[in-house]
């Protein structure tokens, strides 16, 4: 394949590092540490609880991280430090990735606590990390590269996701799920080296001289700025919105997928094998979804991945069997990866120059105020009904209003 020959090495450099951090999304946010929480460190909550706490937290993450990162980014541009606050961000997911390694039976607060600051620093990092796109590559490059680092992730992630499956399985007790966890916080980190050293820092923007002073002062000068200037670019503020939509309802299922499996009585052997399907489905599919926004227009493109999502929710509700499960994972590998690649890329291509990592801490605040809602609401219905079948149906809402308003969008 072609796409295995990248010769551009600061191009691979960056694919690289997804490759990194898709462990954390795989093992972590998706497969295992769900149905470990569930299952080892949640012993002695009510059964509905754990699924309840979980999307509770997972809230409390992405509001954390919603809040901070726009102005980092803002700084970032400023000071010309994206890698700086990539390596810091990187860091605190390693170290809190590791320290799940030990969490015990019971321990269900140190595990909440643990997920919350991995994820913190999962999502400021991807950040800085996308920030570094539209300064790699020209913008007619920018949906090929985007789906390759998507792609790659997936294949890298997946493999990862593989070898924990083995040690869950051949390992006595939790032993094997704790060293999965190990296993991520090295992996994040030996992929993020290329990144680190290949790829170059971008250009600072220069302050203006009368409006000099305290840099994280400035930065929330230029954010609120940003803030007002931003309805101006009306293509781009379209597509946000419709993006706080659709991305709700993407990481909602990412972060649920498995514990909503665990409370059917879907096995955690049976769970991590569907969910390992859903990589190795996504890379090829990324790729396709790369070719085809080459053809039809990246527009086009997401609204055949949102239609294609809207189905995937109403199915969830027959789901009774582990193989209706893997049918199911198989079915969000398909347009997974291809729909947030293309959304990446889309953005990308609409951010003025030089306010990259600001505006990408505006993409990725739209992303955390999104992901907030729906584990909120998957936890609240999950808790009051007892029940996370209707929970994962009402998903299919944000869908619904992400084609409707991406419509509008008149960039193709």
């Amino acid at each position: 394949m072609s796409f295995l020959r990248i010769s551009d090495r600061k191009v691979l450099s960056w694919c690289l590092y997804d490759v990194g951090n898709s462990g954390f999304a795989t093992t972590v946010m998706a497969a295992v540490y769900p149905v470990y929480f569930r299952e080892v460190a949640a012993q002695g909550l009510a059964p509905n609880l754990p699924a309840a706490y979980w999307g509770y937290a997972s809230a409390i993450a992405l509001l954390a991280s919603a809040f901070f990162t726009p102005i980092l980014g803002a700084m970032a541009d400023m000071r010309g430090s994206k890698k700086q606050f990539l390596f810091l961000f990187t860091t605190v997911g390693v170290l809190c990735t590791a320290a799940m390694a030990a969490v015990g039976p019971g321990d269900w607060f140190s595990a909440l606590l643990f997920m919350i600051g991995g994820t913190i620093g999962f999502s400021g990092a991807i950040v800085f990390y996308d920030a570094l796109l539209p300064s790699l590559v020209p913008a007619d490059r920018i949906d090929t590269v985007s789906s390759q680092g998507f792609a790659l992730g997936y294949l890298g992630g997946g493999m990862l996701l593989a070898v924990n499956l083995l040690m869950i399985q051949l390992l006595p007790g939790t032993l094997g799920a704790r060293l999965s966890f190990l296993s991520v916080a090295l992996w994040w980190t030996l992929f993020s080296l290329p990144i680190l050293f290949a790829v170059d820092e971008p250009p600072s923007q220069p302050r203006p001289d009368d409006r000099a002073g305290p840099l994280f002062s400035e930065a929330l000068r230029r954010l609120a700025s940003t803030f007002r200037d931003i309805r101006s670019y009306r293509d781009l503020f379209v597509f946000l919105l419709a993006f706080w939509f659709y991305n709700d309802g993407i990481g909602t299922i990412i972060r649920m997928a498995a514990i909503y499996g665990s409370s059917l009585g879907i096995s955690m052997s049976q769970l991590v094998g569907a969910l390992l399907a859903t990589q190795f489905v996504a890379f090829p599919f990324s790729l396709a979804f790369g070719a085809m926004a080459g053809r039809v227009g990246s527009k086009r493109a997401i609204l055949i991945g949102l239609s294609f999502y809207i189905v995937i929710t109403f199915a969830s509700l027959f789901v009774s069997r582990a193989w209706h499960f893997w049918v199911l994972a198989a079915a969000v590998g398909m347009v997974q990866g291809g729909v947030q690649a293309i959304s990446r890329g889309f953005f990308a291509s609409m951010i003025p120059k030089g306010r990259e990592a600001e505006f990408f801490g505006f993409y990725d605040i739209s992303s955390k105020f999104s992901g907030i809602v729906g584990p909120f609401v998957f936890g609240f219905v999950t808790q009051i009904l007892g029940s996370s079948r209707i929970a994962i149906a009402i998903l299919s809402y944000t869908f619904i209003l992400g084609i409707v308003i991406l419509r509008r969008v008149r960039k193709e």
